[in-house]
């Protein structure tokens, strides 16, 4: 089994209310929803590609928050861990392991720059069009 490094589940109105269960190890990150039929998704930290941390007003009155992750994992995608405790802590350790996997997995993430860049990497020039 993997060395899990936090775990919280999804909050409401600030108590742990919830069927979904979120944790995450070393090298991935593990999502468990449902009751009777259970389901359960991981993500590979090194898949992760941005963080990105939302609190509403509500969600600050009991302490929670959400953090919304853009992955290129096939399967999850794009996804968010809602309403957690400590979610700043969270997002910065979610972010430390993120650069850890991906150096040790020696991936390099590749920004799309729109098409203001041709493929010689020169800006495109817009003139004429």
């Amino acid at each position: 089994m993997a060395n899990i490094l936090w775990h919280d589940r999804k909050r409401y109105f600030g108590l742990p209310i919830s069927f979904t269960k979120y944790s995450m190890s070393e090298d991935r990150l593990f999502i468990e929803t449902g009751f009777f039929n259970l389901e359960q998704n991981e993500v590979r930290l090194y898949r992760i590609l941005d963080v990105q941390l939302k609190r509403s007003l509500g969600q600050r009155i009991f302490g929670v928050g959400s953090i919304i992750i853009h992955s290129s994992d096939r399967s999850l995608g794009d996804f968010e861990i809602r309403n957690i405790k400590h979610s700043a802590n969270v997002k910065e350790m979610i972010s430390v392991q993120v650069e850890q996997q991906r150096e040790a997995k020696r991936v390099v993430g590749r920004e799309y720059m729109g098409d203001d860049i041709d493929l010689d990497g020169d800006e495109a020039s817009n003139e004429g069009m």
